[in-house]
């Protein structure tokens, strides 16, 4: 916001120099994809292996691991995704929430029985959300690989932020500021510098020189060296401080 930017300046440091985009941010990033590739891919491979649900049936099968390779990866992103975020307002939960109901809303639909039944050869995976997704080591299995996923990002932030912290870790909220009240006093005075002093304060507070007409004189009474149109005011009109 505007306090942290008028705090701290070298906030904006990081991306005048490029640092989020160099080239060890990138072998890291190019690291971090590795990992987490090979642990959603064996870590369900190991679960799923020789393994059978609770009624008996074998679910180590191709359409199992997939469904759960799957559900795997996008439960692992969300999860990312919520830790990245500084601000949960409702968009945020709409499009995080929202992801994973639109995932299992539309797996189920597309293993359903009905679109099985129109369309054979385009969804053969007929029931395998259903008969996966009811089993508790699955949702085991899930859990690990996201906390497995997250866990050495976790773990790397929080070192770096104790040994290398970086400006956005050491920049703290400044201290709201106080704004001054200004009192207004309601007492209505004239501005002219010699209001309350003897002289013309009383003429200039009190308006009588706007109300009262000027008296005409006669263009025979022109005093000399004024010109006709002349009108006078103040004393010369025949005012006075005490009003008389």
């Amino acid at each position: 916001n505007d306090c942290y930017s008028q705090s701290y300046p070298q906030l904006y440091e990081p991306g005048q120099r490029s640092l989020y985009f160099s080239k060890g941010a990138f072998i890291k990033c190019a690291l971090h994809s590795c990992y987490s590739s090979l642990v959603l891919f064996f870590v369900p491979y190991a679960a799923v292996r020789d393994s059978v649900s609770t009624d008996g049936h074998d679910i180590a099968d191709h359409q199992s691991f997939a469904l759960l390779t799957q559900t795997c990866l996008t439960v692992t992103v969300c999860v990312q995704l919520g830790l990245d975020l500084s601000y949960w307002t409702a968009v945020n939960h709409l499009f995080v929430w929202g992801s994973l109901g639109m995932y299992f809303l539309v797996t189920f639909t597309m293993q359903s029985d009905g679109l099985h039944r129109l369309y054979a050869s385009s969804f053969p995976f007929v029931g395998t959300a259903h008969n996966s997704l009811d089993q508790v080591t699955v949702w085991l299995t899930v859990l690990l690989t996201a906390v497995l996923c997250v866990l050495p990002v976790v773990v790397h932030r929080f070192l770096f932020m104790q040994l290398n912290p970086t400006i956005n870790d050491k920049a703290q909220p400044p201290p709201p500021r106080r704004r001054a009240r200004i009192r207004r006093s309601s007492t209505r005075c004239s501005g002219y510098a010699f209001s309350y002093a003897y002289g013309y304060g009383d003429l200039v507070t009190s308006k009588r020189f706007l109300r009262r007409p000027v008296p005409l004189r006669s263009a025979g009474s022109t005093p000399a060296g004024r010109s006709a149109a002349f009108r006078p005011a103040g004393r010369s009109a025949g005012y006075s401080p005490s009003g008389q």
